[in-house]
């Protein structure tokens, strides 16, 4: 009877080395959607917002100006390039006008003819051998010819370009051994002294505008933001475009550079918007998305449209109503109706 008892000991000895042990963590076996997740949450808030609307402009520089020829004449020397910085007064741009030359030097000879002829009348009138008409009339035409080389001198001084005010070489319109006309553009000059950018805005939204007014302002090449004022409005409209031209001043002290291209944001009437925490929408492809902490306590899933962003927080245009509760930066395991535990 013992050794037929032994087999049957031994098998279930053996069976009960072989099952599982019981689960330490009964919430390991349960369904991933019915693991309770702790989470952040923040209400829907409807605020008055401005509606925004925004122009595109360019930064320029304070003081600009072109630079162009009076006389003809051939560029002689061209010491300065592009984006150099020259102090106000320097030489610029030197133009060779031989004709100019001698039209200074024939006046000088005609101012020292008429000198020379006006002593020699004073000097006889003293001893009674010439007329006071003759010394009249010679002092006369001494005026008129120092007259005349004023003018020559004035007309060679015209063949050199020098900075009008400090600042940077922006645009060089010719080169060393060219042609110059009276009037043609030779060199652009940017000030560093001062910025602002010229933006235009449309002719319905100019009214809403006044000198003074502060506008905030993006550079998207830099990624700067600051904000600027209102200098300069125009009272004319383009009749093409049908906008206003506005000059807005930068800050002193912002990196900015002539020629950049700047996104001007204008003020409108305040609209009422819906916002949320940005880093509770999710992205998934095309589609937006937030879990709503429903009364339940559970994850609800829902698709919404978004707007414009608000600084940390985003607009949402449809898919929630103020005061539901959303999930902020929900984790990538969340799953539509899996418990919250919502933190304090």
């Amino acid at each position: 009877m013992k050794s037929r008892l032994l087999p049957v000991i031994s098998a279930l000895a053996l069976l009960a080395s072989c099952s599982k042990p019981a689960a330490e963590n009964p919430a390991a076996s349960l369904p991933p959607a019915a693991v309770s997740v702790a989470v952040s949450v923040a209400r829907v808030e409807s605020v008055e917002t401005p509606l925004l609307t925004e122009i595109t402009g360019s930064v320029r520089s304070v003081q600009r100006a072109t630079l162009a020829a009076k006389v003809m004449g051939t560029v002689a020397d061209l010491p300065v390039t592009l984006g150099q910085r020259v102090a106000a007064g320097e030489l610029l741009l030197r133009l060779s006008a031989s004709e100019i030359d001698a039209r200074v030097a024939q006046a000088r000879a005609q101012l020292n003819i008429a000198a020379r002829d006006l002593e020699r009348e004073r000097t006889l009138l003293a001893k009674g051998a010439s007329t006071t008409d003759l010394v009249r009339s010679l002092e006369d035409r001494a005026a008129g010819a120092a007259a005349q080389l004023r003018e020559a001198e004035t007309m060679l001084g015209y063949t050199e370009l020098r900075a009008p005010f400090a600042g940077v070489i922006a645009r060089k319109f010719v080169d060393a051994g060219d042609l110059a006309a009276p009037g043609q553009p030779l060199l652009g000059l940017d000030g560093l002294d001062g910025f602002q950018i010229d933006a235009a805005v449309p002719d319905s939204l100019a009214g809403t505008l006044a000198s003074g007014q502060p506008l905030a302002v993006s550079v998207p090449s830099t990624g700067r933001r600051f904000t600027g004022t209102v200098a300069e409005i125009s009272s004319a409209t383009d009749a093409t475009a049908r906008t206003v031209l506005i000059k807005i001043a930068v800050p002193a002290g912002t990196d900015v550079r002539p020629g950049q291209f700047a996104r001007v944001a204008l003020p409108g009437t305040p609209v009422r918007a819906l916002l949320v925490p940005a880093s509770a929408v999710s992205r998934v492809g095309q589609m937006e998305r937030v879990f709503v902490a429903g009364p339940d306590k559970r994850a609800v899933l829902r698709l919404v449209k978004t707007g414009a962003t608000h600084g940390d927080r985003i607009e949402i245009l449809s898919g929630l109503d103020a005061g539901e509760s959303v999930v902020v930066a929900p984790p990538a395991s969340l799953r539509e109706g899996q418990p919250l535990e919502v933190r304090s």
